[in-house]
């Protein structure tokens, strides 16, 4: 029997699956629930970490412009993402949008990549959970070793900002993984009740921060606001062509190409709106509430986000943040309430420790699917005998993510994660061209307006951002992608339920 990599899951088969699994969901969710998900799933580490690090490294205080850059091509991808939630209204992801609307190949690398997203994002968040935990510790009077909180290619600097003796091991960082990790092999699910807890506290964290910071702002951080590119001063100057610029090493830090790569980076802070889209299932009208959920909680968090990293830049000059993942703390030093930092960064700790365990869900779920599809070896939707979860690979990302978390610095996860999930979004986008051309029948409760061109501009923005990344995330980003494919064809094409149904 000949594969055909391009073989689509038909949809009836899609939902009798999510039936088979999912049994019970009701259409509860209104558009407000849904925003509160969204803006749930999106306030994290990205800004409470990689904010002053884009500042630092590229965007200086103009880093505000790299948040609304980032939001617009998200705007695009959420558009995009509203019309699949409508038109396949089942839980999943676009690993299961993509099976059934362009094929088992294309499905194949988007769930390849979620994973990465998903894996790298909760090692992400916990190399800047570490820091946060430290700095609460040392509040209480107990001091950790530097040496123990950051990896051995960390530039590790000291309070005149010079770089001194590399780290050995994030072991905080690791430890939360592992706990976490354990917690999910049991079962332990959160609350609704927990998750809108969580939501509160993280929102009011940000509304504290720009209500109290807003004060104290000293406007010579601010000045300049866009600082100066050498770069690209030669360049429009004329002793230096575009090219030779784009190759050197003034290209993303700071003018107009480091607001550029800043939103690449910052764009991290925005991941997690997609996962509205997976609750359309519950949705009590989702042709109204899914663009709601999805562009109302993108709209609002992006609101906070301008204002936040306009505050963190007004109250400590951006070159203080380099190398320093836990910002908010050191920034609100500055204010006169130093009294609410050990409150401060109990919240922080708390939203952490939430967006980790829904990412290390997130990718073992899309790990379990694919290995459902037999597109991955049986083990990895191996379920406990008493606890009804995928605990094999629960234990194998455990040990992965904990090793990158523990030793890979922050920020080059940031930036392969934002390469990873802007990819993604680039092929949601034009997933919706491709089925507005094969289905154009197919029922949606939402339609993405003016076709083809706002899908074409939410993948040329992502290709942008990903432009203004540093080589070194593509080539990685390569090597990720490399690896899928010698899988898939070696292993899933082979053995893909789909294609081996007589």
């Amino acid at each position: 029997m000949t594969s055909n990599i391009w073989k689509k899951k038909p949809l009836h088969q899609l939902l009798a699956e999510a039936d088979d699994t999912e049994k019970g969901l009701k259409k509860t969710l209104s558009a407000t629930s849904l925003v509160a998900l969204g803006i749930g799933a999106i306030i994290g580490a990205g800004l409470f970490s990689l904010t002053g690090i884009a500042a630092a490294e590229n965007a200086g205080p103009a880093v505000v412009f790299s948040f609304i850059l980032a939001s617009i091509g998200c705007a695009f991808a959420g558009l995009c993402y509203a019309e699949f939630a409508s038109m396949i209204p089942v839980a999943g992801s676009a690993y299961t949008y993509s099976y059934a609307t362009m094929g088992e190949f294309v499905a194949w690398i988007i769930g390849w990549d979620l994973v990465l997203e998903y894996a790298l994002g909760a090692a992400t968040v916990a190399a800047s959970w570490s820091q946060y935990v430290s700095k609460f510790l040392g509040q209480l009077g107990v001091d950790l070793p530097v040496s123990m909180l950051h990896g051995p290619w960390d530039k590790v600097t000291d309070a005149a900002g010079v770089v001194s003796q590399p780290g050995i091991v994030n072991l905080p960082a690791i430890i939360i993984i592992c706990l976490l990790s354990l917690l999910l092999i049991r079962g332990t699910k959160e609350s609704a009740l927990l998750n809108n807890i969580l939501v509160i506290l993280k929102v009011t964290v940000v509304l504290v921060f720009i209500a109290l910071g807003w004060g104290f702002i000293n406007t010579a951080n601010h000045t300049p606001f866009i600082p100066v590119n050498e770069g690209e001063e030669m360049w429009r100057s004329g002793k230096m062509s575009f090219l030779e610029f784009f190759g050197s090493d003034f290209f993303g830090h700071y003018g107009w190409s480091g607001i550029l790569r800043g939103a690449g980076v910052v764009f991290f802070a925005f991941i997690g709106f997609d996962a509205v889209s997976t609750a359309a299932q519950e949705a009590k009208d989702p042709q109204k509430s899914m663009p709601i959920g999805i562009l109302g909680s993108l709209v609002i968090c992006t609101v906070l986000y301008v204002l936040f990293a306009f505050v963190l830049t007004g109250l400590e000059n951006y070159l203080a943040f380099k190398g320093d993942a836990s910002p908010v703390t050191s920034a609100f030093a500055k204010t006169g309430y130093t009294f609410l930092n050990s409150a401060l960064t109990i919240a922080i700790i708390a939203g952490y420790t939430s967006v980790m365990l829904v990412m290390l869900m997130g990718q073992s779920r899309v790990f379990y699917s694919m290995s459902t599809d037999g597109l991955l070896p049986k083990i990895f939707s191996d379920l406990h005998v008493k606890n009804r979860t995928p605990y094999k690979t629960n234990l194998m990302f455990m040990v992965f993510v904990s090793i990158f978390a523990g030793f890979v610095p922050v920020s080059d996860l940031g930036h392969m994660v934002s390469i990873g999930t802007l990819f993604a979004f680039s092929l949601v986008c034009i997933g919706v061209i491709v089925m507005r051309k094969s289905n154009p029948d197919a029922v949606r409760g939402f339609r993405v307006p003016l076709v083809p061109f706002v899908p074409i501009l939410g993948v040329l923005i992502c290709v942008l951002l990903m432009a203004g990344l540093p080589i070194e995330s593509w080539e990685r980003l390569g090597i990720w992608l490399a690896l899928g494919l010698a899988i898939y064809f070696l292993y899933g094409m082979k053995n893909s339920k789909l294609n081996n149904e007589k």
